[in-house]
């Protein structure tokens, strides 16, 4: 019966999740009321509160999974050393927004949180995998070498997206670590 309970619990967030990113394509999390989320999920306002304080707890709890994602993959390439281990490591990445492009395009649009995006990109300057990767010759001003590359990189996905990414993943991570070493 848990497990039942846990799987019903996981549909009925994830309608919640789509309902609100679905509604974000049209409008900002400001004008998206409780009203609005339950309206369109087919769910009662008691089941909302059940889950979730409010739009923003909800939108905050997509953005925290979305963070969590892309904290994993650079887990696990935290030894890459190579040209070849970075490029794999963006495919991931970027394989990861493809599959999800539904929400990561909305998280990254105007419509979503600026926040969102500061903590994205906040995420990968304090991150020390992106900037070891660096050449040499950029060390001395790193900050600022990985302020321009991580902005410019945000800025690219999200001009990908927003033309149905229409290069292949491969392409676009090896077209990053070119311009980025």
């Amino acid at each position: 019966m848990e497990k039942k309970e846990n799987r019903k619990i996981k549909i009925t967030k994830m309608v919640l999740q789509d309902s609100l990113i679905e509604l974000m394509k049209t409008k900002p999390i400001l004008s998206i009321t409780i009203k609005d989320i339950c309206e369109l999920a087919d769910m009662s306002r008691s089941t909302f509160y059940a889950h979730f304080n409010d739009q923003y707890d909800l939108l905050r709890q997509i953005e925290k999974e979305t963070l969590g994602i892309f904290e994993d993959i650079l887990t696990n390439y935290k030894d890459a050393q190579n040209k070849k281990e970075i490029a794999l490591m963006l495919e991931e990445i970027l394989t990861y927004i493809a599959n999800n492009s539904n929400s990561i395009q909305v998280l990254l649009s105007e419509n979503g949180d600026i926040n969102f995006q500061k903590k994205i990109f906040q995420y990968f300057v304090n991150n020390k995998q992106v900037t070891k990767y660096f050449p040499q010759e950029l060390k001395d001003n790193e900050d600022y070498y990985s302020v321009f590359i991580i902005h410019g990189a945000i800025g690219l996905v999200q001009h990908w997206l927003k033309n149905n990414a229409s290069i292949p993943v491969s392409h676009l991570s090896k077209m990053l670590v070119k311009w980025t070493r």
